[in-house]
């Protein structure tokens, strides 16, 4: 199993996310890494990123030249991930991996496991941070026809054939559970915890949750409508 983490400016949360990775897998039996992609931070994320590698050969990092956004650190991450399962989570411990259990849990009935952080939002969040997620997630259900219930939690377990075909795009981290389903792939959602941010500063706000996104809500939306499939039935040769 890969846990897939992208990172930028975290340099106080790498440490206790990586031991907190270590406490919830360790006792399953797991095989695992914890692959984590430093979006070019401007502080000692790569330097504590370089100590805990040299610690512990289960921890692989990446350090992108320049600051290219959470999308691309999370593909970085997912092609050099070597897992047959992927776990995707945020680096600032708001996503708990005390939750991994049932992640794996859920793999054995869908092929990609969201989580859905509705009933423990008030946590982790403020009034304006969660009203304009409920915003967000609603506007992006309505015009892609979606069900997902918080699609803008990156906190997701899936299995290593849904990012086969994959089509990559700036933006593509919130609309991962509907590029999922658009290749064929099965969804299904689990509560997950949802912890206050105890260092560093979130990379969110107002306007790239409602409005930021939407020039790739349409992207979607388009290829919902005008993507084939098919399959092939026999060969010759």
């Amino acid at each position: 199993m890969s846990f897939v983490i992208p990172c930028h400016n975290e340099q106080d949360n790498l440490r206790p996310l990586v031991a907190a990775v270590g406490e919830a897998a360790d006792p399953l039996k797991l095989t695992y890494e914890i692959v984590i992609v430093d979006d070019c931070s401007s502080d000692r994320s790569w330097a504590v990123l370089r100590e805990l590698a040299a610690a512990d050969a289960r921890v692989r990092g990446l350090r992108f030249a320049q600051n290219s956004g959470q999308s691309a650190a999370l593909w970085a991450g997912m092609q050099a991930a070597r897992g047959r399962y992927l776990v995707t989570l945020d680096a600032d411990l708001q996503n708990d991996p005390r939750d991994v259990p049932e992640f794996i849990k859920a793999l054995a009935k869908a092929d990609c496991v969201c989580g859905s952080r509705i009933g423990a939002r008030g946590q982790g969040d403020n009034f304006i941070r969660i009203v304009s997620s409920r915003i967000a997630n609603w506007v992006r259900n309505r015009l892609s026809g979606e069900n997902v219930t918080d699609a803008g939690c990156c906190y997701r377990a899936f299995k290593r054939e849904c990012i086969a075909d994959l089509k990559f795009f700036k933006g593509m981290h919130r609309f991962l559970p509907t590029l999922f389903k658009i290749e064929g792939f099965t969804i299904t959602e689990i509560p997950v915890r949802h912890n206050p941010r105890s260092a560093g500063v979130s990379h969110y706000g107002v306007w790239n949750r409602l409005f930021a996104s939407f020039y790739d809500l349409l992207a979607v939306r388009w290829m919902q409508r005008r993507m084939f499939k098919f399959k092939i039935a026999e060969k010759i040769n």
